[in-house]
């Protein structure tokens, strides 16, 4: 089956500018200053009543808005009136809503959650993320929206089963421990041979585009992720929405090894501790490249599993001679296929593809 492009298919307005509407006052300018590019376009309404009434008097055209609201406890009887009537509405039920929490009550987190909003955020608010976030929930709507009507494609979201879950609890806490010498070991390591911290901590984008903290141990220079530009023509997928260098000169000494070995990896047991990740999966992937998979044809990996490891792990890895198209039909076939007796056989083959034969 061809699918179209979705960036081609799609009104190219609605790509291109994203319409926010925000009840705000202690964030404002916070919002004002990660939402200024020229994507998004912002509407500031002083009290919930006039933003129930815009609300309520948006067109067609405007359901695919985006809704930011600053909650307290002051105001969430106001709130929850305010999202019950946008859901109860057919029109409006699926616009996207993400509260902004004033003060860290995890009881207004739960409110949240059994209201159904898109997103909920507790202070400290970091708004680039915010911002990111954003951009993929309204890639996702518009996507979805999509697939619903393609009968072949299940237009459903991955819901990690409960075996799948209680395996990976297991497993990555009774790795966490009997590797917790070798991580000090590391750790002293790493300090020894280069500036900077022991754990690299960057942005990702795993299943459902849900972004979150990926760990690894650094094996990259500080400075690494502001030398993506400067060295994307030696990019080995060439024009692609994956990026990585063959000889990386970002790489440190002694993060050489620990790629090739894939020491670097081992911290992402916490991520599957944590539930941000599954032992088995399609990898989690910066924001700057997810966000270009925005195809129909490639966006059902997000529809799967995110993962410590993968069917590229055991079959392409380290290899010149793999595309992006390559990589991108392994991760397609794993989220429409996935079971534990293929993650069973995944991690088997993953520690004999271990070691690299290129400095990829």
């Amino acid at each position: 089956m061809q699918f179209q492009n979705f960036k081609n298919s799609t009104d190219s307005n609605q790509l291109s500018k994203i319409s926010i509407f925000c009840h705000a006052e202690i964030y404002e300018q916070d919002i004002r200053s990660a939402f200024e590019e020229e994507s998004f376009n912002l509407r500031f309404l002083e009290t919930l009543t006039h933003l129930q009434e815009t609300i309520a008097n948006l067109s067609i055209d405007g359901l695919n808005s985006v809704i930011l609201i600053e909650v307290s406890s002051n105001n969430i009887n106001e709130v929850v009136s305010l999202v019950s009537s946008i859901k109860n509405n057919w029109l409006t039920r699926n616009l996207i809503i993400c509260f902004l929490l004033k003060e860290n009550d995890q009881q207004l987190f739960q409110l949240a959650l059994k209201l159904g909003v898109s997103d909920c955020y507790k202070p400290s608010i970091h708004f680039q993320d915010v911002r990111e976030r954003i951009k993929f929930l309204t890639f996702y709507k518009l996507l979805r929206s999509q697939v619903n009507n393609i009968s072949e494609i299940s237009a459903v979201q991955y819901k990690i089963p409960f075996s799948k879950r209680l395996f990976d609890i297991v497993l990555s806490l009774l790795a966490l421990i009997a590797l917790s010498p070798f991580f000090i070991i590391v750790a002293v390591l790493i300090k020894l041979d280069s500036k900077g911290p022991v754990f690299y901590i960057s942005k990702r984008v795993g299943t459902g585009y849900k972004i979150f903290d990926f760990y690894k141990f650094r094996s990259m220079r500080q400075d690494a992720d502001k030398l993506v530009a400067e060295l994307a023509k030696k990019n080995q997928y060439g024009d692609s929405a994956f990026f990585k260098i063959e000889n990386d000169p970002r790489v440190t000494k002694l993060g050489n090894f620990l790629r090739n070995t894939s020491i670097d990896e081992l911290p992402q047991l916490f991520n599957v501790l944590k539930g941000d990740m599954s032992l088995v999966g399609n990898r989690p992937l910066p924001l700057y490249e997810a966000e270009q998979l925005t195809t129909n044809e490639w966006s059902m990996r997000f529809l799967g599993p995110a993962g410590l490891t993968g069917l590229w792990q055991i079959s392409k890895r380290g290899k010149k001679d793999m595309s992006d198209r390559e990589r991108k039909k392994l991760d397609n076939f794993y989220a429409s296929n996935y079971s534990l007796r293929l993650d069973l056989k995944i991690i088997l083959k993953t520690i004999p593809a271990l070691i690299q034969k290129e400095k990829v």
